[in-house]
């Protein structure tokens, strides 16, 4: 399989909410990993006592704890309200909170600096961090939360390796990183947890069914890039806990829930710099995709899981494609159209390279995002893609877009990443 796509199924794969079977593996805590805690809507389960708690009482049970870590699923709102509010109860319980973010490479951190200290307008921030670049989805799942941080003072941490270096290291290997690369990462990256891979698998084959078509050694390469992604913002915590925090400041990571689950990602990588207290709050919908009730997961799946009602789709459009750089261009060239997608319907193809949107042409993936998040759901938008033929000469070609939802929930695609 090429090693593109490759990259962009383990980077979708990542971002992805657990279904079904990867919320019953037996691994992590012993303590837990061979029991079941419940998931109940409106309420946050501590798995290992069964209790039912209020994100306030929650937030007390957290009070020596100095790294938090709240899994999500990026495109799902309830997931950000839920961060929000165990950041305010923190607060409100006396904490100094702190928060570090997925979203962002270590190399965009002044402009988080910048905007907690009250220096740039929303506009400003966004287009100067290369939001839509860095991240792609909608500003608006997490609006409020860096409103909030600006508001009160919290300050906020870039904590991830810019992309192309996590990509470099499924590409050629921990070993062989360039000195600048490995300038981003972390100082050491723990690649030996055999449950961590195992769940890992679980992932993919999950959201994608890919395993069986990828040998060993390609699973185990990009298994590296998750450990080096997971070590990196595990790294940069707690290097911000230590030169930011005291003994009454706890950092709160928002992050994919993939990275959280079983304690095995990011936790597990922190704790090579960090022997305080850690804990691990997981957001559950208590429906999956197919609509069956998720009544249960493993006790080891997190610290505390938070019931949350179903959300079919995503509250702003996406076009559902995959895309990537075009070589020795900017531009923007289709890896994979989601299936009943917006752009499924409108015909697109792989190997379609992006050339304009409504009537704006279109650089980069960056531009693609920013211009998607002005659309609502019911609008449309009318591209022009350079198509090649098998046979004959490269064509342009007019392709309508009804940005309209389906009535049932699709499998997310990063957009324009």
């Amino acid at each position: 399989m090429n090693t593109k796509v490759l990259i962009l199924l383990f980077f979708v794969a990542a971002s992805l909410p657990a279904q079904q079977r990867s919320f019953h593996l037996s691994v992590g805590d012993p303590a837990r990993k061979d029991k079941e805690a419940k998931v109940v809507l409106d309420a946050i389960t501590a798995t290992a006592s069964g209790e039912q708690l209020t994100p306030r009482e929650a937030a007390t049970r957290l009070a020596g704890t100095r790294l938090v870590f709240i899994g999500e699923s990026h495109t799902t709102m309830d997931f950000h309200r839920a961060q929000l509010k165990m950041i305010e109860e923190l607060q409100r319980a006396g904490k100094k909170v702190l928060i570090g973010l997925e979203m962002y490479p270590n190399t965009e951190q002044k402009y988080l600096d910048d905007w907690c200290g009250g220096f740039l307008t929303e506009y400003g921030f966004v287009q100067l961090s290369h939001w839509y670049k860095n991240w792609g989805y909608h500003w608006n799942y997490y609006r409020d939360i860096f409103l909030f941080a600006r508001d009160h003072g919290i300050h906020m941490f870039a904590l991830n390796a810019p992309r192309e270096v996590v990509s470099a290291v499924t590409k050629k290997g921990l070993e062989n990183l360039s000195p600048e690369e490995k300038s981003h990462i972390a100082p050491k990256i723990d690649t030996s947890s055999e449950e961590h891979l195992t769940l890992f698998k679980a992932f993919f084959e999950e959201s994608m069914g890919m395993h069986s078509m990828m040998p060993d050694s390609q699973v185990r390469a990009m298994f590296a890039s998750q450990c080096t992604w997971d070590a990196t913002m595990g790294y940069n915590a707690v290097q911000a806990l230590k030169e930011h925090g005291d003994e009454d400041s706890v950092l709160v990571v928002l992050i994919g829930s993939g990275h959280v689950a079983y304690g095995l990602g990011i936790q597990r990588q922190a704790a090579q710099w960090y022997d305080g207290k850690m804990a691990s709050i997981i957001p559950i919908q208590v429906l999956d995709d197919r609509d069956r009730p998720i009544e249960s997961v493993q006790a080891s799946y997190a610290d505390y899981i938070w019931g949350l009602p179903p959300e079919k789709t995503p509250l702003y459009p996406e076009l559902g494609v995959s895309t990537n750089e075009v070589s020795g261009e900017t531009r923007r060239r289709v890896l994979a159209v989601d299936s009943d997608s917006p752009a499924k319907t409108a015909g697109f193809q792989i190997g379609d390279v992006l050339i304009s949107m409504d009537g704006v042409l279109l650089p980069d993936g960056e531009t693609i995002n920013r211009l998607m998040a002005e659309k609502s759901w019911g609008d449309s938008a009318v591209f022009v893609v350079r198509r090649q033929p098998k046979d004959g000469a490269a064509q342009e070609v007019t392709l309508k877009v009804d940005l309209r939802r389906r009535a049932t929930a699709p499998r997310p695609v990063m957009p324009g990443k």
